[in-house]
């Protein structure tokens, strides 16, 4: 069962690659339509730089370090707001490797040989004649399990993804479903968003803007230097005055893609009219220029000064932690990763059938004519305590929350919480919370489903 905050239904999570420069397809394709979305107020994003997977393909440490202060520079510079998203470094979250190591030992070696980078490069080996395995490394093999870590630590209801990376979250949900069934429901099963209609721009040369086939725009290329590249974009022979198609020409479709639906048509007719090459290229040079002008502006001063990156990262990754500490505690008691203090408070074998109190929550108005609220263990022992509220409908919803065991309020509403002096014992209390109220909702669906089914009979 899925835990929402009320304020942000739905959390959107989504991995951008550390290598490489960004050129303008990916900016069309990724980063601007992310970066929209990254506004929708419904919506709790968090998007991450993926390095630990660029480990797997990157043995160079300065291209590591560089490309990931050129991208994080990017995401920046294209609007991406650290203030309104939870913005972080993979490598900075320590508890993505331990979730790893859970998920790890859930995941059968034959759902990891169905991975189809794993097979595809098994697939290259066998017809190069090698074997089998030739370069196959165990992150290689092991990689959809990094990326099932990446997206249940957050408990993301939706990855977006295109077609190709179905894969990956179907096997996130293979094995968050196994994890559950083994240790309880505590993963969220995750959805892939697919992006059906991702933009790709044609390159230089008119095929698929592509590293592969160095045919790239660089997105922030000094202004002389995209005029150079502009300007070296194939086209046909027709001359100036010549009507020319617009079907099939990669200037006009990249000019498409940064124009207006009245700048496309103007375009569209010049064309029509037989436009000079060369002044089409200028119109798209313009265009182009017009909207990544202040970006670039944006991007060199953050390239000029690494250490604001550095504290933005690091800003992130603190939000980010503020979700997966106690989430990875709450998976340590689900596996018996726990302090041996608890075993002592155990039952006797003789008092096994005896009930175990479960926590307690306390609301109560103090002599000041503020709310508070405070969660107890099942000994009376305090796990949680509230700050002052105005009214106790602030704080009776707070406390309606915790009762469920919606450990999101932990998160949501820390600057109302006194900070929690045994986090593994609270995240054990809200488990068991949350599993109780979970019983009683099954119940209740049981017993209306009988009814249901024999309407006449007493229930």
């Amino acid at each position: 069962m899925a835990f929402r905050n009320p304020m942000k239904s739905l959390r959107v999570l989504t991995g951008i690659t550390t290598s490489g420069t960004p050129h303008l397809g990916n900016y069309v394709g990724a980063i601007r339509p992310s970066v929209q979305a990254s506004r929708r107020p419904e919506v709790q994003s968090f998007y991450f730089l993926a390095d630990y997977h660029a480990l797997i393909k990157v043995g160079e440490p300065e291209r590591i370090q560089r490309s990931t202060l050129e991208i994080a520079a990017t995401w920046l510079a294209a609007g991406l707001d650290p203030n309104r998203v939870t913005f972080y470094r993979q490598s900075d979250i320590p508890e993505i490797p331990e979730l790893t190591w859970f998920l790890t030992c859930m995941a059968g070696k034959g759902l990891l040989n169905r991975a189809h980078a794993y097979k595809a490069q098994v697939d290259k080996n066998l017809a190069a004649g090698v074997d089998s395995d030739n370069e196959v490394s165990a992150g290689l093999f092991m990689y959809p399990v990094l990326m099932a870590a990446d997206i249940l630590m957050f408990r993301a209801h939706q990855v977006p993804v295109g077609r190709d990376q179905i894969q990956h979250i179907e096997m996130a949900r293979d094995m968050a479903a196994s994890f559950n069934h083994l240790y309880g429901p505590h993963l969220v099963l995750p959805e892939a968003a697919i992006e059906e209609n991702v933009a790709t721009l044609p390159g230089l040369d008119g095929r698929k803007m592509s590293k592969s086939y160095d045919n790239t725009i660089a997105l922030f290329a000094p202004p002389q230097v995209l005029r150079k590249q502009i300007a070296a974009m194939v086209t046909d022979s027709r001359k100036p005055g010549e009507p020319k198609s617009t079907e099939g020409s990669a200037l006009f479709e990249i000019y498409r893609a940064f124009a207006s639906a009245e700048e496309t048509r103007a375009m569209a007719q010049a064309y029509a009219q037989g436009i000079a090459w060369a002044d089409a290229k200028q119109l798209l040079f313009e265009r182009i220029e017009g909207e990544i002008a202040p970006m670039r502006q944006t991007y060199e001063q953050l390239m000029a000064d690494p250490g604001r990156l550095e504290d933005i990262l690091r800003a992130g990754a603190d939000k980010a932690r503020q979700i997966a500490t106690p989430f990875i505690q709450e998976l340590r008691q689900a596996v018996g990763l726990r302090s041996l203090r608890q075993a002592g408070a155990r039952p006797t074998p003789a008092a096994g059938n005896a009930k175990i109190s479960l926590p307690s929550l306390k609301q109560y108005r103090h002599d000041d004519g503020k709310f508070y609220f405070k969660l107890l263990d099942g000994e009376g022992q305090l796990l949680l305590q509230s700050l002052a509220f105005d009214s106790p409908r602030q704080a009776g919803e707070l406390v309606a929350r915790l009762k469920q065991g919606d450990a999101s309020v932990l998160e949501s509403h820390a600057d109302r919480l006194e900070p929690a002096s045994d986090a593994a014992h609270l995240a054990q209390a809200l488990l068991s919370l949350r599993q109780a109220a979970e019983g009683t909702a099954n119940s209740v669906a049981q017993a209306l489903d009988k009814a249901a089914r024999h309407p006449n009979k007493d229930l």
